[in-house]
């Protein structure tokens, strides 16, 4: 069967065999690589290479068994999700929105509809931003994740160059984040950047930290500000220097000030007294800094962006 398929705008840049595999999941990698070398694969009927990238406009031609081509599915499984998401700031090319505790960012292991991905999705859909029959290999997507737990600040690209410029900046740490926590007890220093040692268990789905290094252990380092203190609890300000799973949570409770109301590193005895349904722990403030071109995306460097609605902030002050 011959297929043509054209590259649009957000395929332009990607390898050819990048571009494949998330345009024909059906097609086996081994497959394509030998239609590729055979010639059965072609750009503007020319023979490729697998590292060939594309231009937009780039007509690729297929000559494979129709088994290896998806076909369209009857309904789209964001659809599925509600397209509520409260939106911080938008334009043509990005979206920032205050993600809420108890909403998981992208679908687990054990899959489940209503995630924040599928939101967005769900959300550009209805605005005609994301129409995905027109679209070869690209979907909205996330630019930074939170813990399902925790609430805050997400960033999603709708298109694929603001996605690689921003997983750039991200890896480059050409941003400020910025959060807000309830722990437990009274800081020793009212303002300190803590070093440690961070391993991620996978097994169990959580991290253990030391003041030396063990292990596969990656060096950490995080920024607190004491901003209240409060019937036994202190509201801090905190900036991660270093972005790791779990870095705040585990961090501060390795110091023996873990968060209010985190099950998985916070104080049992503690968390049953306050009831708080989460842990008090949310992305609050994103500043973008960037010392490096940024392309179409330089109107951003230097734009801040804030929460305003912290669900923990009321119940802080009403302890005594």
């Amino acid at each position: 069967m011959k297929k043509t398929v054209t590259a649009g705008g957000n395929d332009a840049g990607q390898r050819v065999d990048k571009f494949l595999s998330k345009s024909f999941p059906n097609l086996p990698s081994s497959m394509m690589y030998k239609s590729i070398r055979k010639k059965d694969i072609k750009i503007n009927g020319r023979r490729c290479e697998i590292s060939s990238r594309l231009n937009e406009g780039d007509v690729l031609t297929l000559f494979l068994k129709e088994e290896f081509f998806q076909t369209e599915p009857e309904a789209y499984d964001f659809l599925k999700a509600p397209c509520r998401i409260k939106v911080l700031y938008e334009d043509d090319n990005i979206l920032i929105v205050d993600k809420k505790p108890g909403l998981i960012v992208h679908p687990d292991e054990n899959y489940h509809f209503d995630s924040l991905i599928a939101r967005i999705q769900h959300y550009l859909y209805d605005k005609k931003e994301y129409i995905p029959e027109n679209e070869n290999s690209f979907a909205p997507a996330l630019i930074n994740r939170i813990d399902r737990n925790t609430g805050g600040i997400v960033m999603a690209a709708k298109n694929a160059e603001t996605l690689r410029i921003m997983n750039e900046k991200v890896k480059k740490r050409e941003m400020s984040k910025l959060y807000l926590c309830v722990v437990c007890g009274s800081m020793e220093k009212k303002e300190d950047t803590i070093e440690g040692y961070l391993e991620k268990n996978e097994k169990q789905n959580r991290v253990y930290i030391k003041d030396r290094p063990f292990g596969s252990a990656k060096i950490i380092r995080t920024r607190y500000r004491v901003l209240n203190e409060r019937g036994g609890f202190s509201l801090l300000e905190v900036e991660l220097l270093t972005g790791r799973t779990h870095q705040i949570r585990a961090h501060l409770a390795s110091i023996g000030h873990p968060i209010a109301g985190d099950g998985k590193y916070g104080k049992n005895a503690v968390n049953k007294k306050i009831n708080f349904p989460y842990q008090a722990l949310y992305s609050y403030k994103l500043e973008f800094k960037f010392t490096t071109d940024a392309g179409p995306l330089n109107y951003l460097n230097g734009k801040s962006f804030e929460a305003n609605d912290i669900w923990f902030l009321d119940e802080f002050y009403d302890f005594s």
